[in-house]
């Protein structure tokens, strides 16, 4: 299976000019083509866009600089916008699952900027890494390389921090579990909940959310192209990056330690997209990053031969009784302790909603026939019933 290893570097000046030379270059190609494409009535080939903005271009007189730069980036550039349409394409017809995917769009030179090597663009010397009409490059070795990698792309974030990214090769890693099979629910107020009773907490992005809504408003009244509006914006970009590092490490550090310590994970699948069109939750749950948990606990399942389930999101996981299965209807968010009608059993909602999760993931359901009464239980709970629910 493939992965990628990310390294930090910091580039001298001249290094810096002929970096920022190259993005330009790369995202000079991917516009022509992506004009080109969206004018002509049949999509181009890659091979005829090439020969169009690279080959032809470079004759003219207004692209004959893209000559200075390496041909490899400026070829790869252009094969990963037919990539990017193919991926809309069938995204629009159904070939492709998940979220539907947007068409390309045109590049920007304050967004993340990238250039794309494949083996005959870069080598690898000891622990300098050479890029084709850059140079030797150190970058900060954090970790060995597993394998010898197949590409590499060079990153600049809006941050303008510098990274080289490669793909390698890995091997899967036999490790026994030490726990059967875990349950999780994702929340707000603790990230994770484990069916093992557990919960943990997310890292607080309060103090730095508050600096760039304070930003942003700063922002918003300096004037367009100006050197302070530049200015505030790389420092609004500095503060994401501070927030995104944060949750990288941690969504990476408990993603490991859940998959290292059960063999059968679940997960519920989420309906993100829907939950960020509450304005008074949107802001919060955008920071917790529960697809970028998600993903990374399926690689990592994948990695160590481990198995990964995802739930249907309409599992009434959180109206139903986790020790008898009996089903009391719909509860308020507001609402953090249940007491069962049934059986008696006192839950907390975010725990009880973790362990049935883990029970439809390994296909253990509860019979809710015997489970069933004569009078009928209204669909939603009222707080006011305190045989029902607990108020905390």
């Amino acid at each position: 299976m493939k992965a990628i290893y990310r390294y930090r570097f910091y580039p001298t000046d001249q290094q810096r000019q002929r970096l920022a030379q190259l993005f330009g270059c790369v995202r000079v190609v991917w516009n022509d083509a992506l004009e080109i494409c969206k004018k002509s009535d049949k999509l181009p080939k890659t091979s005829e866009l090439q020969k169009l903005v690279i080959t032809q271009a470079k004759k003219t007189p207004e692209r004959q600089w893209l000559s200075d730069v390496s041909n490899v980036p400026l070829q790869q550039s252009v094969a990963d916008l037919g990539v990017a349409y193919k991926n809309f394409f069938d995204s629009i017809k159904g070939r492709r699952k998940g979220k539907k995917v947007n068409p390309p769009r045109f590049k920007k030179k304050t967004e993340r900027q990238s250039a794309r090597f494949t083996t005959c663009g870069f080598s690898i010397k000891g622990e300098e890494v050479y890029l084709a009409k850059i140079g030797n490059i150190r970058p900060i070795w954090s970790r060995k390389l597993p394998s010898k990698p197949s590409s590499v792309t060079v990153i600049k974030d809006a941050a303008n921090r510098y990274f080289l990214s490669f793909v390698v090769e890995i091997d899967p890693v036999d490790q026994p579990a030490t726990n059967p099979s875990i349950g999780i629910d994702l929340g707000i107020k603790a990230f994770a909940t484990l069916s093992t009773g557990e919960k943990i907490d997310g890292p607080d992005y309060s103090k730095l959310d508050k600096k760039i809504r304070r930003k942003q408003r700063k922002l918003a009244r300096q004037v367009k192209g100006s050197k302070r509006r530049e200015k505030t914006r790389l420092q609004i970009a500095k503060l994401h990056s501070r927030i995104s590092d944060i949750r990288r490490d941690f969504l990476h550090k408990l993603s490991t330690r859940v998959v290292i310590e059960s063999q059968v994970i679940t997960l519920e699948d989420l309906n993100v997209s829907g939950m960020v069109k509450n304005r008074k939750l949107a802001r919060a749950i955008s920071l917790q990053g529960w697809r970028e948990f998600r993903v990374l606990v399926e690689a990592k399942c994948k990695k160590l031969n481990r198995e990964f389930i995802v739930i249907d999101r309409w599992e009434p996981t959180s109206r139903t009784c986790s020790t008898c299965g009996f089903k009391w209807g719909k509860v308020d968010l507001s609402v953090r302790s249940v007491v069962c009608i049934n059986c008696g059993a006192e839950h907390d909602r975010d725990e009880n909603a973790a362990r049935n999760i883990e029970k439809v993931g390994i296909g253990h359901c509860h019979d809710y026939k015997w489970t069933q009464r004569e009078s009928k239980t209204p669909s939603v709970a009222s707080p006011s019933e305190a045989s029902r629910i607990i108020a905390l």
